[in-house]
């Protein structure tokens, strides 16, 4: 291959051209005086202008009792590092991109959601409120989470290990699960796989149905930097919803209940929520997930050429609800409530059960679960 140059040269000034007119006898110093006050300013490129970045302000290492953390718009995505702390409260009202966490004792650690995995290692007496894509831990010890986790969460050589559904919220905590690319309908905190499992022993298990964050996870000093954001730990409040996993369920009825793409989309589903909640009925599982047409034969078969126009506008969210009763309760619902919203709703309690496996082993697959 060739290169292309242009034909038109820059001429060399002559040495005579640089004289002034009518004195020959300008100096070498006169000329390099004249030349330099025509120079141009070097170029700037991009790189150039970015804010300098201080890696202290993306780690704590070596703390002791202390409170610390950083405020929303700190981290804005990028990577940090907790090491080192010990009976420290740890707060990161943000999101980032990945956040490893080394060597801590006795801490309370609240993680904004997080773009990529989270990965305690060599851990002891942890108690967490973490959102994230992955989850993952290595050669720790006795440690409580509430979760929301888009993929399996994974231990390694750990022991004592306790989950439960995330539950949380401060203002700018959707903004921050939009930022980091999460939906708050993908929540796979109790499907653990131990990666390291030992014949007879439980190194994991589920914490407690009704148990409390704030027991866990104390609010901030009111002393501290945080004091200023309002923090909710109630259930009711929280931007993840909260699910019972894989808690044996009381009723053998399920109902399918899904919401096709649109403007209120996620205002309808906590809508429901809401609804069925107060009614007595337990919200199972949900998830968040895109379908071509051919997913839609498979998934709702008989009612899919009727669905199959709806899918194009974006992923559908999708609930399944648990009780006595629970089927005909939804689709009241979704005629007082929910009249002319592109939605699916089980027909009957003898063809629920499978509109739920058909959607959530779909799902599942689809997420590489």
């Amino acid at each position: 291959m060739g290169c292309f140059f242009s034909k038109s040269r820059r001429k060399s000034p002559k040495k005579d051209s640089a004289l002034p007119a009518g004195d020959e006898s300008a100096t070498g110093n006169d000329l390099l005086e004249s030349s330099n006050g025509n120079q141009e300013a070097p170029k700037q490129y991009s790189w150039d202008k970015r804010e300098k970045v201080d890696p202290k302000d993306f780690m704590l290492t070596g703390l002791k009792n202390e409170t610390v953390g950083r405020l929303p718009g700190k981290l804005n995505g990028q990577q940090f590092v907790i090491q080192d702390c010990e009976n420290c409260n740890i707060y990161v009202f943000d999101h980032s991109a990945t956040i490893t966490i080394d060597d801590c004792v006795n801490c309370r650690i609240m993680l904004g959601p997080v773009k990529g995995s989270v990965f305690f290692r060599d851990c002891k007496d942890i108690k967490c409120v973490v959102a994230c894509q992955q989850f993952r831990t290595r050669d720790c010890k006795k440690m409580d989470v509430f979760l929301c986790c888009a993929t399996q969460p994974i231990i390694e050589s750990s022991t004592g290990m306790k989950f439960g559904c995330y539950q949380y919220y401060y203002p700018d905590l959707a903004f921050h699960f939009k930022d980091a690319g999460l939906s708050i309908f993908n929540n796979n905190w109790s499907n653990i796989h131990d990666f390291t499992p030992v014949s007879g022993e439980t190194n994991w298990s589920l914490l407690p149905e009704d148990s409390v964050v704030l027991e866990y996870m104390p609010l901030p000093d009111p002393e501290s930097e945080f004091k200023s954001v309002r923090i909710s730990t109630e259930a009711n409040r929280s931007i993840v919803p909260l699910t019972k996993g894989g808690r044996r369920t009381e009723s053998d009825e399920s109902c399918l209940f899904v919401f096709f793409a649109g403007d209120y989309t996620t205002a309808n589903a906590r809508k429901l929520i809401d609804e069925t909640t107060t009614k007595g009925f337990v919200l199972i599982q949900t998830k968040e997930v895109s379908m071509r047409p051919e997913d839609v034969n498979r998934v709702f078969q008989n009612n899919a050429e009727s669905l199959t126009e709806w899918i194009t506008k974006g992923p559908v969210v999708a609930l399944e609800l648990n009780g006595d009763g629970v089927v005909e309760a939804c689709r009241s619902i979704a005629n007082e409530v929910f009249n002319g919203t592109k939605l699916f709703v089980s027909e009957s309690k003898n063809t629920s059960s499978r509109d739920v496996d058909n959607f959530f082993n779909f799902a599942d697959m689809q997420m590489g679960l």
